[in-house]
């Protein structure tokens, strides 16, 4: 199973990267209905951490955000449920089925993928901000030279133009 449709299923919920209960049921090959009655049965595998159950804001918030809904989903009276990683490593020991170990380790796969790009995201954002203080350190030393610059004309010309005291001559400066 290729890893960019799962990726597109994973969602970011309550701050947690969670796939729905439909894209599961989609993934695995069975009934959302069945899939759910699985887990309901072994709520006890699932707590709130591995899984949890959409509030309406929330669910209708997934349905602003996410274009690719199938119609009869997004109008369901029910809320789906939100499976974190170790939910959806969970379901294999509940849906215990060849496509499900092989959907499973597809799923994982995903993850660890997600997990990598997020370090090689935080690892640029800390060469970008390490470049932007280079870079700040740089140019509050140009602004430094050019004040100086400027200021030493300055006092050049007020040096020129000020009176002179004492022995005075016709000659001009």
């Amino acid at each position: 199973m290729e890893l960019s449709i799962i990726k597109n299923k994973i969602h970011n919920i309550q701050g947690n990267k969670v796939i729905l209960d439909f894209d599961l049921a989609e993934l695995y090959e069975v009934e959302t209905r069945v899939l759910k009655q699985a887990v309901r049965r072994n709520l006890k595998r699932f707590p709130d951490d591995f899984m949890f159950q959409l509030s309406k804001d929330e669910w209708k918030e997934v349905i602003t955000n996410c274009d690719n809904l199938p119609e009869n989903i997004k109008f369901s009276p029910a809320t789906p449920f939100a499976f974190t990683e170790q939910g959806v490593a969970m379901l294999s020991s509940v849906l215990n089925s060849d496509k499900a170990i092989d959907v499973n380790i597809s799923i994982m796969r995903a993850f660890v993928a997600l997990r990598q790009h997020l370090t090689d995201y935080s690892n640029l954002k800390e060469h970008i901000a390490q470049l932007e203080k280079e870079m700040n350190i740089k140019f509050k030393d140009i602004h430094q030279a050019l004040n100086y610059l400027l200021q030493k004309d300055k006092v050049q010309i007020e040096q020129h133009n000020r009176e002179r005291i004492g022995f005075k001559t016709d000659r001009k400066d």
